[in-house]
């Protein structure tokens, strides 16, 4: 597998979903890259695991239910030249959320897209700036105004957002002479464009709908491509999951 493989995963899932008209032009979901035991090397990622994951989330759950049945109905997919076997699906509990709430980024954020600001997409910005926080805030709104989801009162009323990043995570990654932000190459309809993407773990002040928002659809740009999903810190997401099972699967 390439080293970063998000944009296999995002042929995959569009493979699988564009057969449902319904779906065809859907972005409200996010997922995580393929975790599982690896090794690095020149050619990418040898996984060594005899199971992989994938973290799959969307505000909409007949999204979740289509993408599982379609996924399922393989006795084997491919990813690059990697083969797997779908084998079961655990569903995490929604936790509760407030209006401050600290995240881990489980794959980079992305703060713009380049097609409408291609000089922030790939300049380097302090996490620690108020710009770091205003992109985003910019994204986001701009995301759950185009969702439908939200009135344009409550999108007025959503000006409380500010990110503060773990400065102790940050000071560490600097000592150690290693990079929280690296520059990523996205297919964008047969194009490929560069952004720079983030890891690091930050606290998110936001109205609560706000933040069940990112926590569902991903924060920043190119959510529905991989980017920007974000968990909570400090926590065991394998406490918090259960065996699913969509209605009408076949899944085991």
């Amino acid at each position: 597998m390439p080293f970063h493989h998000q944009h296999l995963l995002a042929q995959f899932i569009k493979d699988m979903v564009q057969k449902d008209i319904s779906f065809k032009n859907f972005k409200l979901y996010n997922f995580s890259g393929l975790k599982g035991q690896t090794k690095i090397s020149r050619q990418g990622l040898h996984f060594y695991s005899n199971k992989v994951t994938l973290v799959v989330s969307s505000y909409e759950p007949k999204f979740i239910d289509y993408l599982l049945q379609q996924i399922f109905h393989q006795p084997e997919v491919q990813i690059g030249e990697l083969s797997l076997i779908p084998e079961s699906v655990e569903k995490e509990s929604f936790p509760e959320i407030d209006d401050q709430v600290k995240y881990v980024c489980i794959s980079p954020l992305v703060l713009t897209e380049p097609e409408k600001d291609n000089y922030h997409a790939k300049k380097f910005i302090p996490p620690e700036d108020d710009e770091f926080s205003d992109l985003l805030y910019d994204s986001t709104m701009m995301r759950m105004e185009q969702s439908g989801l939200f009135s344009s009162e409550q999108i007025a009323s959503f000006f409380k957002f500010q990110i503060i990043p773990d400065k102790i995570y940050l000071k560490k990654i600097k000592e150690d002479h290693k990079k929280f932000a690296r520059i990523y190459t996205i297919q964008q309809d047969r194009i490929k464009l560069e952004v720079r993407g983030y890891t690091l773990p930050f606290v998110l002040y936001a109205a609560p709908e706000v933040q069940q928002f990112v926590f569902q659809c991903g924060l920043g740009a190119y959510t529905h491509k991989g980017y920007g999903m974000i968990d909570l810190a400090n926590t065991d997401p394998i406490k918090r999951t259960v065996i699913y099972f969509p209605e009408g699967s076949e899944i085991s």
